[in-house]
């Protein structure tokens, strides 16, 4: 690698925003446009609020594009996503905090001026820290988003922003802000504790002083080595103790490792969440040896990503050997519960694990780990293992479009259970009985449920969107007409894909026009808007991209090249009252979603 010119500096947040500083982050309109959503969002919050201060949140590459001394710029080649959603981030502590300014003292009202400084420059009214790119309507999104906060002056907000990422996710930030907030006998002082974790939060930024460097270095960072991981670092302990103990024999043990690794596959994120879902699903066992006085976990409440290192360093420096017995146990039991290996699983507990998976339900996975290595003295057997598992199913699809309860509390909430299990001696159905209740006390209401199923499902969440309408058209296959409609293309693509019967696309064809507002183009934009990523208006088809703007009729009664039909009259239950229709129309959507949420709801109570 070549590079002319390069400057690595670490700084906090509160530096990269420092409020005195005149310094412009600007996003080039030929950057892809902002495309974090939940997960990404969800991931940023839960890792800056749970870990101690300091969090690395990555790194950025800019151009210094500087013309004048006292303004610095930066064009963002590569970091554009964090930098962003951290101003969101800010954006709604300031909302939160602005709105509570009555309560502040003075110096509690000077850091929320400074809040406000991070987000737009000093002695300046609309010259903003961080400029996203114009794509999509990010930047006029952002803007219409900083004057209705109140960090601008006023601009009107762009129409349907709010079914946008850039607004989405400032709303995300603030929902997640006040209920912690809520749930505190001190919220100022939370507030103001979020706050200080964001400025500690950790940026590398890489500045280079132009195109070509940015991205050889960009290839560079993003397709070579990278550096050792928490996972290598146990595994470099382990063997060292080991080497110590036994040094003819490390190739064995060494061999015991990788035999850990091959449970558990190559991805390092699920490498890391076994050691963390280790821990907590085990710390009792696992503190044991360490109590020395009343504190009931000496290793740690809780492993984070913060946390593992210290907890693993402790565990194998006392015993090597055992620890190797127990994580390659413990591993290979993960393993079938992640479905890396599933030689030793019935198909029923297979099924049921995979449709865990497709709920991205892996928080409850130490759950199961638990059940599963002392399912003797629980006496459970196969079939309890996977009637659990489809409560947790049902629990997560509610969880998962409701966001409730948050996604920080779940790893707690298994825990907690575990706890009980271990301090009420649950046994046989007793357990389902009680994780059940535990379940219901932590979810959102019917009501809120059935709110939020009769929204913009698949903007909010397309994963569970997907999963539901795959549930709802398997319960009406039978053995001669069933179809697996999770089979992928090599590309990792779906063979049966989610159609919007109304399409969702921002050039609406006139044919659509005509029949869902009468030749009103605007009314057809609105109905688009409200309407069109609700379940009424979802189905599942194979050969997406073929029906995609056409018009309802030429969408129901397509067919392929051998005359078979590929709309809606396909044979899925799922479209049972949509082929028979002769025109969409918005009644007929709110119609359909209204017999939809009901099924929803009996087919995934809780």
């Amino acid at each position: 690698m070549n590079i002319n010119s390069i400057n690595v500096n670490k700084y906090p947040i509160s530096q990269m925003f420092d409020p005195d500083s005149k310094t412009v982050f600007e996003v080039p309109k030929y950057q892809r446009e902002y495309v974090w959503g939940t997960r990404e969002w969800s991931a940023l919050y839960d890792d800056l609020v749970e870990n101690d201060e300091g969090y690395f949140l990555g790194s950025v590459i800019c151009i210094n594009s500087t013309t004048n001394s006292l303004s610095p710029k930066f064009e963002v080649v590569d970091g554009q996503q964090r930098l962003t959603t951290t101003s969101l981030f800010l954006a709604a502590l300031y909302t939160i905090l602005n709105a509570r300014k009555d309560e502040l003292d003075e110096d509690q009202q000077a850091d929320l001026l400074q809040l406000r400084r991070k987000l737009v420059l000093k002695k300046t009214t609309q010259d903003l820290r961080v400029v996203p790119q114009v794509q999509g309507s990010n930047l006029d999104d952002y803007m219409g988003l900083m004057a209705k906060i109140g960090i601008i002056p006023q601009r009107a907000m762009p129409n349907f922003a709010g079914l946008r990422r850039i607004v989405k996710g400032y709303y995300y930030f603030k929902k997640r802000i006040e209920v912690d907030a809520a749930a505190s006998d001190d919220a100022i002082r939370l507030l103001f504790q979020i706050l200080d974790k964001v400025n500690a939060a950790i940026l590398v930024m890489i500045e280079v002083s132009n195109h070509a460097d940015a991205y050889t270095l960009f290839e560079s960072l993003n397709n070579r080595g990278t550096p050792l991981t928490s996972v290598d670092l146990i595994k470099n302990l382990l063997l060292a103790s080991l080497d110590i103990m036994e040094s003819d024999n490390l190739d064995y043990y060494f061999s015991r490792w990788r035999e850990v690794l091959s449970n558990l596959g190559d991805d390092y994120s699920v490498q890391e969440r076994f050691f963390r879902q280790n821990y907590n699903a085990f710390r009792g066992v696992l503190n044991a040896p360490f109590r020395k006085d009343d504190r009931p976990y000496p290793l740690g409440a809780i492993a984070t990503r913060s946390t593992l290192l210290d907890i693993y360093e402790k565990l194998v420096t006392r015993d090597p050997k055992g620890f190797l017995d127990e994580i390659t146990e413990n591993s290979t039991i993960y393993s079938a519960i992640i479905l890396n290996k599933t030689d030793s699983l019935s198909s029923r507990m297979r099924s049921s694990f995979l449709d865990l998976q497709r709920v991205q339900g892996a928080p409850s996975y130490l759950l199961l780990m638990h059940l599963f290595k002392n399912k003797t003295e629980l006496e459970l057997d196969d079939e309890s293992i996977v009637t659990i598992t489809r409560l947790l199913i049902n629990f997560f699809i509610r969880r998962n479009l409701t966001d409730t309860p948050p996604t920080r509390d779940l790893t707690r909430l298994f825990m907690s259970f575990i706890e009980g299990i271990e301090q009420n001696d649950y046994k046989g159905t007793t357990v389902f009985d009680n994780l059940r209740s535990k379940l219901i006390s932590v979810s959102a209401s019917d009501e809120f449920f059935s709110e939020k199923l009769h929204g913009p499902v698949y903007d909010e969440n397309s994963g569970a969107c997907r999963f539901i309408l795959c549930m709802m058209a398997q319960a009406g296959m039978t053995q001669e007409t069933y179809v697996d409609l999770w089979r992928q293309y090599d590309s990792k693509q779906y063979v049966w894909s989610i159609e919007h019967i109304f399409p969702q696309g921002a050039n609406i064809p006139q044919a659509w026009v005509d029949m869902i507002a009468g030749g009103d183009l605007a009314k057809a934009q609105a109905y688009q808007a409200e309407y069109v990523h609700t379940f009424g208006n979802l189905t599942i088809t194979g050969y997406n991209s073929t029906l995609s703007n056409k018009s309802f009729t030429e969408k129901r009664d397509r067919r392929d090249n051998n005359g078979k039909y590929i709309g809606y009259r396909n044979g899925l239950n799922l479209n049972n009252d949509v082929y028979d229709q002769d025109e969409w129309t918005v009644d007929i959507i709110k119609a359909r979603t209204d017999r939809m949420v009901k099924e929803i709801m009996t087919m995934f109570a809780l």
